[in-house]
């Protein structure tokens, strides 16, 4: 299956709130381009993360109707696709601490985007939730579906990451 694990023992319950503290410091702060976006996470499921931005002024892409930019499109769903399997991997490796499992994510990396604009990008919030489709010991895939606050479909994507 996906999520086949390295042991049974899950970590503890100090040790996931540790591991998310770590990843929410990474993604929403320290990443400087996910901190301009306004990058928030809403879930780390493993089954399916979601993050999350809202409307600015400086992220619209055209003018006149005040749509949100192809490229902040792209960058959020390939943002996600990341974030996602940074969860899929943290529960692969669920015996793991905190340090252990953010230590996997240094060599991560987009491979691969593609992304499918449905509909202009019109709304005040934006989610992005993602499914990991394969997680294997050096690429990982997954597909990302962006909606604005009315559950509307903007843009879906599919993506594949170096993991190791």
């Amino acid at each position: 299956t996906l999520m086949q694990t390295t042991s049974q023992t899950p970590r503890n319950a100090g040790e996931q709130r540790r591991l998310e503290d770590a990843l929410r410091l990474l993604f929403e702060e320290q990443i400087p381009f996910n901190r301009l976006l306004g990058i928030r996470i809403r879930s780390f499921d493993p089954a399916e993360a979601r993050i999350s931005f809202s409307m600015r002024p400086d992220l619209v892409g055209h003018f006149l109707s005040g749509r949100l930019h192809g490229g902040v499109i792209s960058a959020v769903l390939d943002a996600a696709g990341s974030f996602a399997l940074m969860c899929s991997i943290a529960e692969k490796f669920r015996s793991e601490d905190a340090l252990q499992v953010m230590h996997r994510f240094q060599r991560m990396g987009t491979i691969d985007l593609r992304v499918d604009y449905l509909r202009p990008g019109i709304g005040r919030e934006f989610t992005a939730a993602t499914r990991t489709m394969r997680l294997g010991g050096r690429i990982g895939s997954t597909h990302s579906e962006l909606v604005n606050e009315t559950g509307t479909v903007i843009a879906t994507a599919a993506a594949a990451y170096v993991v190791s």
